[in-house]
Order: C-alpha cells, then sequence, then structure tokens
C-alpha cells in the first residue's frame, strides 16, 4: 500500500514512523508548504517532496492520504481524496465545523470511500481494556465517567496555528476536549444533554479562545459524563475513570511525557466488603499509533467502517460544538434523540458550526 502524507510536522513524522513495522506499507510522497520539512520526511523513503497537498492527493502512485495539517484545511483536502477515490485518514478534529464534517463524509459516502479521524487515545491498552470491561458488562451498568487531561503548554504555545480561531476553529475545548468527548460516546453511546464553563486563565489565543474547559454530559438513561481540559496542566496529566454498578476501571497515564500508562480495576466482592483492586501496568512504546494504523488499513481491505470513523469524527464535533454553545449562552444544550435530527420548536440546541469564539 502506498501512503501519501500531506504535513510534515509532528504528527505527520508521527504517522510516518508507525509505517517502518508495516513492511507492506510505503510511503511515496510528503506535502507540505513548507519544502524542506517535506523533504527532510521523504528523504530516508526516497518518496516525492512537494510543496503543494494536491499533487499528493492526484498522484496515481498514492493509493491512501493521510491528512497531518491543521483543521481548516482538513475539509477541502479530504474531500479531493476521496473525490479521487482514496481513503483517507484525518487528524482530529475532523474539521473546523460540522457542515465541514458533513461535507467530507458526504463526498466519502458517494465515492465509498473508507475515512477514519485519528483517535488514537481508543487504542491505548488500557483504554481498550477498560473499554472491554465496560462493553461486557463485567463493571455492571456504566453510572458515571470522568476524565482529566492537560498539558503545560510550551514556549510560544500561543503563537502557533492551533493559537487562531480560523485555523484551529477553537480553542482547548476543540483540541484534547475532541478525544475526550470521542471516548465518553465510545464507552456510553449518544448524550442528550451537554453543559459546559470555558474560560482562558494563562495563554493569549487569538479571539480569546479557551485555555480550559469544563463539562457535564448527560445520557438519555441518565448517565453521567465529567472532564476537564486544560492547557494550563503545567504537569501533563491524563485521567479516564469509569465507574458502574458492579465496579470501576482507572486509567492514568498515556506513557512519554503524560506518565506510565496503568489501568486499575476494582470489584464489588459478593458479599459487600471492600473492592478488591488489580492494577496491570503497560510498558514500552506507545503502540497507539501502530494499533489505530493497522485497524485503518483492515478496514480498507475488509470493506468495513473502521473504528474511530468519519461518522465518530462528526458526532464528537456535534458533543463540542453544543459544550460551545452552553458555555457562551450558560444554559444546558439539549441533543437531538437521533443525530443529525432538529429538536423540537423551541429547544436549545448546537447549530451547524462549532461556535468558537471568532478573531
Amino acid at each position: 500500500m502506498n501512503v501519501g502524507v500531506i504535513g510534515a510536522g509532528r504528527q505527520g513524522k508521527r504517522r510516518v514512523s508507525v509505517l517502518r513495522q508495516f513492511p507492506d506499507h510505503r510511503l511515496v510522497a510528503v506535502a507540505d508548504t513548507n519544502l524542506d520539512a517535506a523533504r527532510a520526511l521523504a528523504q530516508e523513503w526516497g518518496a516525492q517532496a512537494v510543496d503543494c497537498w494536491r499533487a499528493v492527493v492526484d498522484a496515481s502512485t498514492v493509493d491512501v492520504v493521510v491528512v497531518s495539517v491543521p483543521p481548516a484545511d482538513h475539509a477541502p483536502i479530504a474531500i479531493a481524496a476521496v473525490e479521487a477515490g482514496k481513503p483517507v485518514l484525518i487528524e482530529k478534529p475532523l474539521a473546523r465545523t460540522l457542515d465541514e464534517s458533513e461535507a467530507i463524509l458526504q463526498a466519502a459516502a458517494r465515492r465509498g470511500v473508507v475515512v477514519k479521524c485519528g483517535f488514537n487515545l481508543r487504542f491505548h491498552p488500557g483504554i481498550r481494556k477498560a473499554h472491554d470491561l465496560a462493553v461486557n458488562g463485567d463493571l455492571g451498568t456504566l453510572t458515571f465517567m470522568r476524565c482529566r487531561y492537560g498539558i503545560g503548554g510550551r514556549a510560544g504555545y500561543d503563537q502557533e496555528w492551533r493559537a487562531f480561531p480560523g485555523i484551529a476553529g477553537g480553542g482547548e475545548l476543540m483540541d484534547r476536549g475532541t478525544h475526550v468527548v470521542d471516548l465518553f460516546r465510545w464507552f456510553m453511546g449518544d448524550f442528550a444533554e451537554a453543559s459546559a464553563m470555558i474560560a482562558s486563565f494563562y495563554w493569549k489565543f487569538q479571539g480569546g479562545m479557551e485555555d480550559n474547559a469544563f463539562g457535564l454530559l448527560r445520557t438519555p438513561r441518565g448517565q453521567i459524563a465529567a472532564f476537564h481540559v486544560s492547557a494550563t496542566q503545567w504537569r501533563h496529566l491524563f485521567s479516564l475513570e469509569v465507574f458502574g454498578t458492579e465496579g470501576y476501571a482507572l486509567v492514568n497515564g498515556l506513557g512519554y511525557v503524560y506518565g506510565p500508562e496503568a489501568l486499575a480495576v476494582g470489584r464489588r466482592n459478593d458479599d459487600g466488603s471492600a473492592f478488591v483492586e488489580e492494577v496491570t501496568e503497560f510498558v514500552g512504546d506507545d503502540r497507539s499509533w501502530a494499533e489505530e494504523w493497522l485497524e485503518f488499513v483492515s478496514a480498507i481491505r475488509e470493506h468495513r467502517q473502521p473504528l474511530g470513523n468519519g461518522e465518530d469524527g462528526l458526532e464528537a464535533l456535534r458533543l463540542v460544538a453544543a459544550l460551545y454553545e452552553s458555555g457562551q449562552t450558560g444554559r444546558t444544550v439539549l441533543l437531538p434523540a437521533d443525530p443529525g435530527v432538529p429538536l423540537r420548536a423551541g429547544a436549545s440546541h448546537c447549530g451547524t458550526q462549532v461556535h468558537a469564539p471568532k478573531a
């Protein structure tokens, strides 16, 4: 399988590094507006380096396309790729707005092409095991979830592309928040209510975009998911907690700067005595990127939807849009019982755009 990568930054390099683990996959083209960066990434593979993404999309030698550029360019590139009949993996968020995301999926449906959203957290071993326990009923009926996900930023963080709403589409809620709400949906299904508070505590993002977001989501069955995403955590943190009527699963760390990944599972004893907790630590390199790539290419070969597909990317963005609306209006936002279906008249609901502040 010949791969074309658009974007030679941090994520593009990460995606390319995974290809070394798949002998039958080959990088054949890299595009970046910084041609030197494209050349540096392409050199090891003897791949073509260009400064125009369309050359990659149109190349007859390219079988699949990876979109690792800022969100403002996701929709035009992805639509062109699927119109050319090429499966595409798009880094999260799927796009800046619901309209852009829907346009991608409509084009993919017309051509029958696989679209995957880059949700690598689903492929972390601790999170996958916690999900297995949850859906298999080992924790009983799920009652609530919590997630904290934060970083400390870096020098010049508020001058990077993610600091500009026209490029990023939103602040911390759009960035790490998209990962979090996707995990919540994966464990609990769709949500009926969304509430949020957003704040700008330190970083001078353009348009007043937030560097912290606090949110609550509730399913139609009354399950609750709470989160805090932050660019002012200062010490990197990832914590996902899943609670049920018969037990719990706690994931801490993601490896690398987030600390070692570990899963703690507690189950209720039959006699009602204290829970017994088992802890599993996951050592070694972060395999989530390789596992996600394997799922993507397997879905292509098996003519099926991948785990973390384009629809998942769209629905995560729908939740983010509702949370932005709540944060700006101070009201709980009601979500349709069926995603994409308008609510009854008079109900507060998210529209077609992600309502991040605009510069």
